[in-house]
């Protein structure tokens, strides 16, 4: 599998043992960057890459997924979300990286580098690669409802109002 990867400077040493430990598990990687610390790096490009990387490469058919650092994870993840097509999970333990791919058939987490042991980080990446999505009818039903508002800016019959611009 492709694995894309990006962070910010809290991130770039978690980031260059996962994308060790990939590697080393025949996993494809692609590193958005950084490539060296710099305490005033602004993640979002980085992060943006590495989502919209993942969306192109599962579009084309190749099997992708993301992994996004930052110190707690959460400016990443809402990067990687601005993404059309990226479902960007914030993960904090084994059950949120599994259910992130089993119930929301996410294809990108964004973890907390500075709340993880490096251990906990590739225990979290590797239960949501191993993990796949159910296909349950009513979680692929939630993830359709998003695309739709995603694309429309409502949901059919959910009582979701078009914002006017």
């Amino acid at each position: 599998m492709r694995i894309h990867v990006a962070t910010d400077h809290a991130g770039l040493d978690f980031s260059r043992a996962l994308q060790d430990h990939l590697s080393s598990a025949g996993h494809e990687v692609i590193d958005h960057g950084p490539r060296e610390y710099d305490a005033l790096d602004d993640y979002p490009a980085f992060c943006i890459n590495a989502a919209a990387a993942v969306v192109a490469d599962r579009a084309a058919g190749i099997p992708a997924l993301g992994v996004v650092f930052g110190g707690s994870g959460n400016g990443e993840q809402i990067a990687a979300n601005k993404v059309h097509g990226a479902r960007a999970a914030l993960v904090w333990n084994l059950a949120t990286a599994e259910l992130a791919r089993e119930h929301n058939d996410a294809n990108v987490i964004s973890i907390g580098a500075r709340q993880h042991e490096e251990s906990e980080v590739i225990a979290f990446v590797d239960a949501f690669i191993n993990e796949p999505f159910s296909g349950e009818e009513r979680h692929a039903r939630r993830i359709a409802q998003l695309a739709e508002y995603e694309a429309t800016g409502t949901i059919a019959g959910k009582g979701i109002h078009a914002v006017q611009a």
